[in-house]
């Protein structure tokens, strides 16, 4: 959108020239996901309270916290599938709501069948198709050209015409990856992407997003139990417990007194390996089980 220009103030006059100070400060880009004195419970359980939250253009959160603590539900919120208890979420500057075109999604990573003949960009293609069904597909040159491109910025050209259920998980996960591109949405949001995935593709998959993230501009909020393939990739983390949250970068919010502090009884953060490792809360604390979330 453009901005009004202020009138040009002359600053020095010079053989009946007016010069003018060029040096300006561009404008604060609003953010892509806005969240105020948000809250949300189910019947007399509190997930989480008082969340404010803005995220930025271009911007990696990683969103944390043990089972049930309201990660994929604080998702479902941005997508308008479940309103909020308290406060106010914005997604590009207008209220959440259901089909937001603005938003491109990457659901937990379920295999398809064997027997599927989807391929890989008729997968991908429904990114495009989904958001625009009943108001008339776009030319078929266009969608094309779009398809490919996601397929080219998740390295899966070569799999474009594979039926998908002939694909790996890492494989398949591109894809999906690809179809939430597709329609270059100002927000992704990925719902446990690391999900069954071997090591090798988690780090591949999460410094995929991480590089989609930086070159498309998208704010994306990545909820994930694998903390360690993401946390060196991250801007911010988000991280939910017990109704109550931290948000600040991973050193600031992934140590053993902010952690003890959330869950109310000693947590040990240590680095063992080269990786981070969190001890001393309960087992349903883990990091690294399936998140089941009360819906």
């Amino acid at each position: 959108m453009q901005h009004p220009q202020s009138p040009a103030v002359p600053s020095e006059r010079s053989g009946g020239q007016v010069r003018t100070d060029e040096t300006t400060t561009p404008p604060e880009r609003p953010p892509a996901v806005r969240l105020r004195n948000a809250g949300l419970t189910y019947g007399t359980r509190e997930l989480w309270r008082g969340l404010d939250l803005d995220v930025s253009p271009g911007e990696f959160l990683a969103v944390l916290g043990p089972n049930g603590a309201g990660k994929t539900s604080l998702l479902r919120v941005l997508l308008g599938l479940t309103p909020l208890s308290t406060g106010h979420v914005h997604i590009a500057g207008e209220p959440a709501h259901r089909g937001n075109d603005r938003i491109g999604y990457v659901p937990q990573q379920r295999s398809l069948r064997n027997s599927s003949t989807l391929r890989g960009n008729d997968l991908v293609g429904l990114g495009l198709d989904g958001h625009r069904w009943g108001i008339g597909l776009r030319r078929r040159a266009e969608r094309a050209r779009r398809v490919r491109e996601a397929l080219r910025a998740v390295d899966a050209t070569d799999y474009a015409r594979t039926p998908v259920g002939l694909l790996s998980g890492g494989e398949q996960q591109r894809l999906r990856i690809a179809q939430a591109l597709v329609s270059e949405p100002s927000v992704l949001l990925c719902d446990e992407p690391l999900l069954s995935l071997d090591p090798s593709h988690q780090h591949r998959v999460s410094e995929l997003i991480a590089r989609r993230t930086r070159a498309s501009g998208a704010a994306t909020l990545f909820v994930t139990h694998e903390i360690n393939p993401v946390l060196p990739l991250v801007d911010r983390v988000l991280y939910l417990v017990n109704g109550g949250f931290r948000i600040g970068t991973p050193d600031e919010v992934m140590n053993s007194a902010t952690l003890s502090e959330l869950y109310g009884t000693e947590v040990e953060v240590a680095r063992v390996g080269g990786r981070l490792v969190v001890a001393g809360a309960e087992s349903e604390h883990d990091h690294h089980v399936h998140e089941g979330e009360a819906e």
